[in-house]
């Protein structure tokens, strides 16, 4: 008879707690804030596609591919490579199965079918999200990039903190399996770089472009102030810190730059 009473007693209150998680407003603030975000366009591939038609268009990267329709798929560009060690999906192909710390380096010692001297126009970055393997791909991948390329980021822009936690498994909060763990500090913290120009276009959970040209629009911050930055501080002046703009807009303020040097 207790086990039973303690049953119909664990019943009611996961009721109870259902309930309030229901009515808690970081629930319902966080579900509409997701909403917004997945009606957002365009999506990662039409801003990388349109950032190849700036470029050579010959020589593309992508670090964490997972499935490859998300995004590799739509890439338009004459060499298409992809490096992701598989772990969600173990039977799909890739050009290097590995982790991008072991791309990176084999593609320094010559043991790749790459060579060592190649230059890439585009390299996406959508591998673990966290800040610290995200701040090597981004150093690695400066190294491999055409003076006139981008570095882009995924998920630099999330809406809540629940979004940037560390662990993608834990979804028993507001966020639920949307994820975009800490890459925006990493891409905080390249911002401050002087010789390196970057923009954070307001779409797809905030697509991150880190050039070493200075873009219309592109900027640096001056030195940070506090290398423990928290997500509150982000938000305070998310848009300055991170450069938060339109793509829209941007493509249309280019637009009339390269006309006004007589590009167009």
């Amino acid at each position: 008879m207790k086990i039973i009473r303690k049953f119909i007693g664990d019943f009611i209150r996961s009721i109870r707690i259902g309930k309030n998680i229901q009515s808690d407003p970081y629930f319902i603030k966080t579900k509409q804030l997701i909403t917004t975000e997945l009606k957002k366009e365009p999506k990662r591939h039409d801003i990388i596609n349109f950032l190849l038609t700036l470029t050579n268009s010959k020589q593309y990267l992508e670090i964490g591919v997972r499935n490859p329709d998300d995004n590799f798929n739509h890439i338009l560009c004459e060499h298409k490579y992809s490096v992701d060690p598989g772990i969600e999906y173990l039977d799909y192909k890739v050009n290097f199965k590995m982790t991008s710390d072991v791309f990176f380096e084999s593609l320094k010692t010559s043991e790749l079918e790459l060579s060592k001297d190649i230059k890439f126009d585009v390299i996406f970055i959508d591998g673990l999200h966290l800040a610290q393997q995200v701040e090597r791909d981004i150093q690695n991948s400066l190294n491999f990039i055409n003076d006139h390329g981008f570095i882009v980021l995924h998920d630099c822009n999330p809406p809540t903190e629940f979004h940037q936690r560390e662990d993608y498994y834990f979804r028993n909060s507001p966020a639920k399996g949307f994820w975009n763990g800490t890459t925006w500090k990493a891409f905080y913290k390249f911002r401050h770089l002087q010789d390196l120009y970057s923009i954070c276009f307001d779409t797809d959970w905030g697509i991150g472009v880190l050039s070493k040209r200075k873009w219309p629009m592109f900027n640096t911050l001056n030195g940070m102030e506090n290398s423990y930055y928290g997500f509150k501080e982000l938000q305070k002046s998310k848009n300055s810190h991170l450069n938060l703009q339109e793509f829209d807009f941007w493509k249309a303020t280019l637009k009339n730059e390269l006309k006004l040097n007589g590009v167009f």
